[in-house]
């Protein structure tokens, strides 16, 4: 019974674990994907410095900085080129972007 146990459960933690890998990556068919330069360009637009453009899990990550200086890594959807994910390493002396928490208000620290 024990080995029937232990294979069920290491079963069940391996499909589990698969599934939510495959949560992370953007599914857009390769077909329907738009050029990294039209990408580039709209982002330079908007006044970021894009450094890098690659491909992970099936989305476009971009390196950079944004337009006022901080450091940047984003994942967009290679179809629509939405974003998905962005993620800032803020300066010290960074301007926060307004609708960010700037940690001026009242709010409970929940770390």
């Amino acid at each position: 019974m024990k080995p029937l146990l232990f294979a069920a459960t290491t079963l069940y933690a391996l499909l589990s674990t698969t599934a939510a890998q495959a949560d992370h990556d953007c599914k857009d068919p390769v077909s329907d994907w738009q050029p990294r330069d039209a990408l580039r360009k709209q982002l330079e637009t908007r006044g970021w410095e894009v450094r890098r453009i690659k491909i992970d899990d099936g989305c476009y990550e971009v390196k950079g900085r944004d337009q006022h200086g901080n450091k940047v890594e984003a994942d967009y959807f290679p179809g629509s080129l939405r974003l998905r994910k962005l993620e800032i390493e803020f300066h010290e002396d960074a301007v926060i972007p307004e609708g960010l928490y700037s940690g001026d208000d009242d709010r409970e620290d929940t770390r």
